[in-house]
């Protein structure tokens, strides 16, 4: 299985979990909004993982996972709250925000690192353009 495989399938398994979590929070007034929050940003995370890997450059890519990462700190944002309200399952709402807390921290480094060998592309393209630029001047 490889790197960009597993990142989506451990997105997808959060998702579902966060799902069924929803399933059993109780439909207090107000508790609706939260939980539609929650859905929207968990389930986000694999969606826009798998746009990505549909990409049509690295720009695009960057950009989309960028998007899935801000994604994911905004279901760990809702966890938190449905934790501090005490909404559901204490074990698992840590478990699940634990999950999204790794799984941010998992695309900002996949951003980090495709940004920077994007830089680097960019710094030998203008290296070799200079390069000729010299060598018939």
């Amino acid at each position: 299985m490889t790197d960009s495989q597993n990142i989506r399938d451990r997105a997808f398994v959060f998702a579902c979990a966060v799902a069924k979590l929803a399933l059993d929070l109780p439909l207090r007034p107000g508790v609706r909004c939260l939980v539609d929050q929650l859905l929207k940003s968990a389930t986000a995370v694999g969606a826009n993982l798998e746009e990505a890997k549909a990409g049509s450059s690295t720009r695009e890519f960057i950009r989309i996972t960028e998007i899935a990462l801000r994604e994911a700190r905004e279901a760990n944002y809702w966890l938190r709250i449905c934790a501090a309200l005490e909404l559901g399952p204490a074990q698992d709402l840590k478990t699940l925000s634990g999950e999204a807390d790794q799984l941010s921290r998992i695309l900002a480094s996949i951003v980090i690192k495709a940004k920077a060998r994007t830089r680097a592309g960019y710094a030998l393209f203008a290296f070799c353009i200079l390069n000729f630029a010299l060598l018939f001047s």
